[in-house]
């Protein structure tokens, strides 16, 4: 060893820890905007602590959820715009636990940077600390991890963990199903969270559009449609529970309406979708003119304008969309359970 040579450093092998905890101070405003009643410890300790509420949920049931962003992550760093795409980790896996009659209660978030730049981190958590707001959960804990050599210096990625806690009576499961039942839908905002290979596909190589491109029938550039957040339905669910017997809930996301439905179906019952029956955001009718896409593989793919189904009876069906609309919600009656071998026909 050269006795001229100088030490080696973490920092000089490309992870800074002064950068780190610059960040941290950065976001412990948007992490304390989230704080709810049961946190007991504020940012910086080994682990965060909750106290559930006892008197609240008489047979308390904890449901946890885990998700990422997938490749919607591309379009955030392709255009440089991070203060959104937290919302998305959030709504992944706050959406997911909620099908289960589950209140969201706290969440942690997982960062993996290839450079760590902390006004970055902190853009990216302030969206982090937007869904959980949206979801009246809170943000406890996570990890930025700065990973040199593993990611490029503009690259990361984000995963989430949520907790929520239901009343063992109270779970959600699809078994009171019945033939004869509703489906209700609720409006996604658009693309959400999945699909984002095949949608870059047709909107960016085969169409050849920038993500600055302005497109008329999208009435904004391509990648503000592409960056729209998830839609978190916590507000939506948890007003409904209790006044209405939700007999199932499906979140559609990866597999759609064909794959997410069958899942919460009892053996012996499928359902029929009337595909006229809500409007059909028009970037779906765009990726699937470009990409000349096939109607079953836009239906397993993408939402297609549906972000949540609910289940209820024929008798409650019309109160349940009343309520709704009375929120603001727009809700539509897109189908019935039937008998069947668990599976969706549209119609």
């Amino acid at each position: 060893m050269d006795k001229n040579q100088e030490g080696l450093t973490y920092a000089g092998a490309g992870v800074d820890i002064s950068a780190g905890n610059r960040a941290v101070e950065l976001i412990k405003g948007s992490v304390k905007s989230t704080f709810r009643t049961g946190v007991l410890t504020g940012i910086g300790g080994f682990g965060g602590l909750f106290a559930l509420d006892t008197k609240k949920y008489k047979q308390p049931v904890l449901v946890s959820g885990t998700d990422g962003v997938g490749t919607k992550l591309k379009i955030a760093m392709l255009l440089d715009k991070h203060d959104t795409i937290g919302i998305d980790a959030v709504a992944m896996c706050v959406n997911d636990i909620l099908v289960q009659g589950a209140e969201p209660l706290f969440f942690l978030d997982y960062l993996a940077v290839g450079k760590l730049v902390p006004e970055r981190v902190a853009t990216i958590v302030s969206g982090v600390a937007e869904g959980c707001r949206q979801a009246g959960c809170a943000l406890i804990g996570g990890e930025t991890a700065e990973m040199p050599g593993f990611y490029a210096p503009d690259e990361y990625d984000i995963a989430g963990f949520v907790v929520g806690a239901v009343d063992r009576d109270k779970i959600i499961d699809g078994k009171q199903i019945e033939i004869g039942d509703r489906l209700i839908g609720l409006p996604s905002s658009g693309l959400h969270s999945n699909g984002y290979s095949l949608a870059r596909k047709a909107l960016l190589e085969v169409a050849g559009y920038t993500l600055e491109h302005y497109h008329p029938d999208l009435g904004r550039t391509v990648g503000e449609e592409m960056l729209e957040p998830t839609r978190i339905y916590a507000r939506q669910v948890q007003s409904l529970i209790g006044q209405y017997n939700l007999k199932g809930l499906a979140h559609i996301t990866g597999g759609g309406l064909t794959e997410n439905i069958p899942r919460i179906l009892p053996p012996g019952t499928g359902v029929v979708i009337e595909r006229r029956q809500w409007p059909v955001p028009r970037v779906f009718n765009l990726i699937q003119e470009i990409g000349k896409i096939t109607d079953p593989e836009m239906l397993r793919t993408f939402n297609m304008g549906i972000g949540l189904v609910l289940v209820v009876s024929k008798e409650e069906a019309d109160g349940l969309m009343s309520l709704l609309n009375s929120m603001d919600e727009k809700a539509y009656h897109i189908g019935e359970v039937t008998a069947g071998d668990n599976t969706v026909r549209f119609v």
